[in-house]
């Protein structure tokens, strides 16, 4: 039986879960879309709305009372240790690209996930504002609304998201194919467009948290890409520490390129 077939049972189970209260969080967040919510500036001038707190106590509630042995990790609860006693944690945005959600922009989601052993084992991203839900279970491949999604392969163009210093250290010939896309506020979409083919990679700065990948990246891997931090591997979740160096995110020999660039750099 193949090693990660444990995971897919009990992935099986959390996945309707996840889905539902991903749903209801988003509906949420709906009520107070473009309707000038309460915003607090969080340490580092990160910002935070009255949406972002409703969701997330809603989030909390649900899931953990549908699985109280599980661990829990948010962005806008305070950590809790304890979380690292349980076998199986759930790690969530109530809302990834709070900044879109203020300005009114629809590039914003919700973010729910399950991890185990430093892995993902259910990924959802409910993104009301468009219309659109990813899923991913692992070895069960990627879905946006039901359809199985794919990254695509590199043309003669590629199109990047990420800061421009990046693309600056990249090999010539590759510079020359290469279009720098406008900054997208949530990461979580912006992975979730390469795993349906809308992208082709990404940069990722440095100090992204686990509650905004943790979600998108199973979604990622199921579709064919990866990501990957300064030292070429992937990144682990639900430790005790969640912010993560520099990142990676694409498929292909562009994701050999753009894993050089950051390894050149951190080296």
């Amino acid at each position: 039986m193949p090693e990660a077939e444990p995971f897919v049972s009990a992935a099986a189970d959390d996945l309707p879960l996840l889905l539902e209260a991903a749903r209801e969080a988003g509906e949420i967040a709906l009520r107070y879309f473009k309707k000038d919510p309460r915003v607090w500036m969080k340490a580092g001038q990160s910002p935070v709305s009255e949406a972002d707190y409703a969701a997330d106590k809603f989030l909390r509630e649900t899931l953990m009372a549908a699985r109280p042995d599980y661990g829990w990790l948010s962005e806008e609860t305070a950590d809790d240790a304890a979380r690292l006693q349980a076998r199986r944690t759930f790690v969530v945005d109530p809302i990834d690209g709070t900044r879109a959600f203020i300005q009114g922009l629809e590039t914003w989601c919700v973010s729910v996930a399950v991890v185990e052993g430093g892995q993902t084992i259910a990924g959802v991203l409910d993104c009301p504002a468009l219309g659109e839900i990813f899923s991913a279970l692992p070895g069960r491949g990627a879905r946006r609304n039901g359809e199985v999604i794919h990254v695509r392969e590199a043309g003669e163009l590629v199109e990047i998201g990420g800061p421009k210093h990046f693309f600056d250290a990249m090999p010539r010939h590759w510079q020359q194919r290469v279009r720098r896309v406008a900054h997208i506020p949530s990461l979580a979409y912006r992975l979730a467009m390469i795993a349906e083919g809308r992208l082709d990679a990404t940069f990722v700065r440095s100090n992204a948290h686990d509650w905004d990948i943790a979600a998108a990246d199973l979604i990622l891997r199921e579709a064919g890409g990866q990501m990957l931090d300064a030292f070429g591997k992937p990144p682990s979740y639900g430790g005790r520490v969640s912010k993560h160096g520099v990142l990676v995110a694409g498929s292909g020999p562009l994701l050999k390129v753009i894993a050089g660039v950051v390894a050149e750099a951190n080296a």
